[in-house]
């Protein structure tokens, strides 16, 4: 590592996650965050490094960032998105869900948080066009990130001397997207989505706002066609 400041990215293997890892590894010492160390390696980000763990797995994230020396920005990404109706939505769905889509989130920053504070540094939060409104077949989901909204104006206010930032991106061209339509029995169209490049250049922009500046909160939605 340089003393370039270090950006962590979860979910970084592809899709939102990538693109934003690709983007901040200019400037930024990049940590490649998943669950799949192969696929991680194969991550096409130059001079990043892997940061392979569990984010549900509370003792093995611990002992990972306490491998930490510095974070100046932790980005968000990894999640998971089931559909269903909630007449047939087991609790164990319930607890999937938030267990990957929040509870992964605030223990991650909680351990973070004097790596953070030290750097003075930014929380970006990849929520969801779900997240500011909740549709039918769509409860688990939006609830986790409604949920993940609200962590976010929380941990805003109660650590002033950071910047926290919730994206809000509609539909996008990712692998989890395209599993989203297969479960709405609709047809994947990316030329109709945002890319995923897209939505990590907002993000870019939040992160490299002036000083004086706090990007809280982005709403990115794909154009009309």
């Amino acid at each position: 590592m340089t003393d370039r400041p270090v950006a962590l990215i979860t979910g970084a293997s592809r899709g939102i996650g990538l693109a934003t890892a690709r983007l901040l590894a200019p400037t930024h010492d990049v940590l490649l965050g998943g669950r799949d160390a192969a696929a991680l390696a194969a991550a096409d980000v130059p001079g990043a490094r892997p940061f392979a763990v569990e984010l549900t797995d509370d003792a093995a994230l611990a002992e990972a960032v306490r491998g930490l020396d510095r974070l100046d920005v932790l980005v968000h990404s990894a999640g998971v998105a089931d559909l269903g109706r909630l007449a047939d939505t087991p609790a164990a769905a319930w607890r999937r869900a938030f267990d990957v889509n929040l509870v992964a989130v605030a223990e991650l920053t909680r351990l973070a948080l004097p790596l953070l504070r030290r750097a003075g540094g930014h929380v970006v939060l990849i929520n969801s066009g779900a997240g500011l409104r909740a549709n039918p077949d769509w409860g688990v989901y939006a609830a986790t990130k409604f949920a993940l909204r609200a962590f976010g104006d929380v941990l805003r206010a109660e650590e002033p001397a950071l910047r926290v930032t919730s994206v809000h991106p509609g539909r996008t061209a990712t692998d989890m997207q395209r599993g989203v339509r297969a479960q709405e029995s609709g047809e994947y169209e990316p030329e109709r989505y945002l890319t995923p490049e897209s939505v990590a250049r907002a993000v870019l922009a939040a992160v490299q706002a002036d000083e004086d500046a706090h990007v809280t909160d982005v709403v990115v939605r794909p154009r009309e066609r």
